[in-house]
Order: structure tokens, then C-alpha cells, then sequence
């Protein structure tokens, strides 16, 4: 997930979105009397400044919703922390999930680091597209279970051990850094010039520059631990977590691969269940206590930062008519992005219907009363959460239902 771009239809000015829809008593624009309710698309601010485009949102008038984070059943986590300017939000989002696990397993509160397993991204990156000879995909996207492959890998360690801010920088921006990384191996590539060791060394020396080097070994408690060891000490297996997906392009109960540009490894560990068990295995999780990583799409007119909400309007398609081919199909012409990774860390089941409370580190997040969250609906979740990575103890009775081996 490249969770900058595309940039999401996603706030909302609720007070102008109200002020249109009120007041007359006459049927909305486009509905006639008598016919069934449905949403109204109005066009808004981008963002809460003002000073953006004009974007299609729906008026949330009389759509009934959650309100507070108290309604939700909500898991341990620890509170947002915002990603800045980068696309980095798959590791930020599965960082999470890992600070969320050790809570679960009843380990001490640890804030790890976001930017560690950036920095390690980017290197392998830069190794498969040597490797492939230009032919691997370059962005600052990537998925959850990639960023567990670079913890297994280069280990762990604590946000304050590494911040991935060189002296004098205060906030994340990796436009600058992006620029000159794929100036770099472009130029590579333009000369023919596949040199493993060369190309790496010059994308590490890029990255100290943008980033910081990372440190080799931490001090913790007295001891001095390598990342490795402390991803040891911590008591996490990277390989204990399974990712799903939804797709009509593969047999059901079978892995494949998730077909999005940022699953640049080409992983094909996905699980694919039919929508009804994908989005039941999610709850059922969740149920019994186990966070999860969500693959989304937040580039939707429903997707409304000022509102905490993600939904479905009725002129998209109504709830009742979601099901598998409506999801396909907007994955299928690009209505459906994977363009956004977040952390579901609680659920409501109430007459409202079922609700997921999503931990968010992108800034529209932080427009809205309940800063660093959204409120997904169910309807959002079916349609538009493309995939999600949970622990494979939160879903043995789904994933026996897959064929032993490989």
C-alpha cells in the first residue's frame, strides 16, 4: 500500500455537506417522492483548509453511525502515531500490530520502529531490481507481510532507538528521498550496470543521508542485543501471521498472489476465502482478541476524515447488493485500489449494525473529533478491504480448510 497516492477523496466539511441537504422537506435532488432513501452525493473541500480541490463525498444526514470509541469492543494498542509525509503506512500499521501482540501475549509495553523496517525495505528493494535487472517495481508502497519478511530478516528495534530523522528534521517527508533512490538505480539500469555490492552500498549511503543509519546493536536492560536478538527477546515470530484476501481470479481455499503493484515481492501466501468467510474470519478474530492489518482502499467519496467514518453511500451500491462479483469487479477496473494499510483494533455489534474501529496513521485521521481513528462499516469492510494479516491462532478453523504444504 501506497498510502499517498492516489490522493483519497476522503474529508468531508460536514456543516456545508448538512446545510445542502436540509430544509426544504421536498425529496433530495434526483429522488423521487415516494422512492426509498437513499445517499446524496455532494461535491466538498478535499481537506479541512480549504485550499484543495473540490471532491464527490456523501452527505451523511441521517446516517446512523457510532460515535464515540467507548461503543467499541476495543483491543489493546497502543495510541496513533502519525506516518508524515511518506507512503509508509504498511509498516506503521504492522508495527502496530506487533506493539499490539506483545500487549495480547501480556509482554511489556514496547514502542517499536517504523522506519527500521523502511530502511531495510528500500534495501531489498534495490536488491530485487538489480536481481531482475530493472524489471521489479519501485515505490515507497509495500504490504504487512513484506514488512514482517524485513523483521524476521533485520530484527526489531524501539522507536527511540531509531527514529529515521537525521539531526535537525522533526517530521517524516520521503519525497526527496523517493527522488534520488529511483534516480539512482534508474541510472543503473540505464547503463547496464548490475552490480550487487555497488548498487547497494550507493542506496545505503542514499538512505543514511534521508534516514540515519540504523544501529547495529541496542542497549536494553544492560545488555547489548543486535535487532535480531531483541526481535528474539520480544517472544515474536513473524512467520506465526497469515494474510487473506477475497478474488474471484484465484480458486477459493487455495494461496496465491495478491495482484497489486505494492506486493513487489510477488508473494503468493494470500489465503483466498469467498466474501462471507473472509469477512467472517476478520470478525471472528477480533472476537477473540486478535488485532489485525487491513489492505484498503480510502480514495472513496464515503471515506470521510472530519466524520471518523468509512462507508458505502447507497449511490456506490447498497449493502445489500455487495457480494462477490460487486467487489470483483471495482478491484478489476481500478474502482478499487490497494492503496492504504491500517490497524483494526476493536468491533461493535449493535442494532447499528457492525462496526470496526481502525487505528489510522495517515492525516486525515486527525481531521475528525477521534484523532489517529476511523469507524468502518461492515459494508466498507466487504467492498473495499482488499486484504488482511492476522495471527494464525485467531483463524485455525479457516485455515484448515487449506491443503497442507507449500
Amino acid at each position: 500500500m501506497n498510502c499517498r497516492a492516489p490522493v483519497p477523496l476522503a474529508a468531508v466539511l460536514l456543516a456545508a455537506a448538512v446545510a445542502l441537504s436540509c430544509g426544504s422537506g421536498r425529496p433530495p435532488a434526483g429522488q423521487a417522492a415516494g422512492q426509498p432513501r437513499h445517499d446524496r452525493a455532494v461535491y466538498v473541500r478535499e481537506s479541512p483548509a480549504g485550499a484543495e480541490r473540490d471532491v464527490l463525498a456523501v452527505d451523511l444526514e441521517g446516517f446512523e453511525r457510532p460515535e464515540d470509541l467507548l461503543e467499541f469492543t476495543r483491543l489493546p494498542h497502543l495510541p496513533p502515531v502519525e506516518q508524515g509525509k511518506t507512503g509508509n503506512c504498511w509498516s506503521y500499521a504492522t508495527v502496530s500490530l506487533l506493539e499490539s501482540e506483545l500487549r495480547r501475549q501480556g509482554r511489556a509495553e514496547v514502542r517499536l520502529s517504523e522506519m527500521f523496517i523502511v530502511y531495510w525495505e528500500y534495501v531489498e528493494k534495490a536488491r530485487r531490481f538489480v536481481r531482475e535487472k530493472g524489471r521489479s517495481f519501485l515505490s515507497n508502497g509495500s504490504q504487512a507481510d513484506s514488512a514482517l519478511a524485513r523483521a524476521a530478516q533485520y530484527g526489531l528495534v524501539r522507536a527511540a532507538d531509531y527514529t529515521g530523522l537525521p539531526a535537525g528534521r522533526t517530521a517524516h517527508d520521503d519525497r526527496a528521498l523517493l527522488r534520488e533512490y529511483r534516480d539512482y538505480l534508474s541510472g543503473l539500469a540505464a547503463r547496464n550496470d548490475w552490480d550487487e555490492a555497488r548498487a547497494l552500498a550507493g542506496v545505503r549511503a542514499i538512505l543514511d543521508k534521508h534516514m540515519g543509519r540504523p544501529p547495529d546493536r541496542i542497549d536494553v536492560d544492560g545488555r547489548s542485543l543486535t535487532p535480531p536478538e531483541f526481535l528474539a527477546s520480544l517472544g515474536l515470530r513473524p512467520s506465526d501471521y497469515v494474510a487473506f484476501v477475497s478474488f474471484m481470479y484465484l480458486p477459493f481455499y487455495t494461496k496465491g498472489e495478491f495482484e497489486v503493484p505494492d506486493n513487489w515481492r510477488r508473494s503468493r501466501d494470500y489465503h483466498n476465502l469467498p466474501l462471507y468467510e473472509y469477512a467472517l474470519a476478520l470478525l471472528r478474530a477480533l472476537r477473540k482478541g486478535y488485532s489485525a492489518v487491513l489492505s484498503v482502499d480510502f480514495s472513496e467519496p464515503g471515506y470521510l476524515g472530519e466524520a471518523d467514518v468509512a462507508m458505502v453511500p447507497t449511490f456506490d451500491i447498497p449493502s445489500a447488493y455487495i457480494d462477490q462479483s460487486s467487489r470483483e469487479l471495482r478491484f478489476k477496473n481500478g474502482a478499487t485500489a490497494d492503496d492504504h494499510a491500517v490497524h483494526c483494533v476493536g468491533y461493535l455489534e449493535s442494532a447499528k449494525g457492525n462496526w470496526f474501529l481502525v487505528k489510522d496513521s495517515w492525516e486525515n485521521a486527525y481531521w475528525g473529533r477521534h484523532k489517529g481513528y476511523f469507524f468502518y462499516q461492515e459494508a466498507y469492510i466487504r467492498l473495499k478491504c482488499l486484504a488482511f494479516l492476522v495471527h494464525r491462532d485467531a483463524v485455525k478453523e479457516v485455515l484448515e480448510k487449506f491443503p497442507a504444504g507449500p
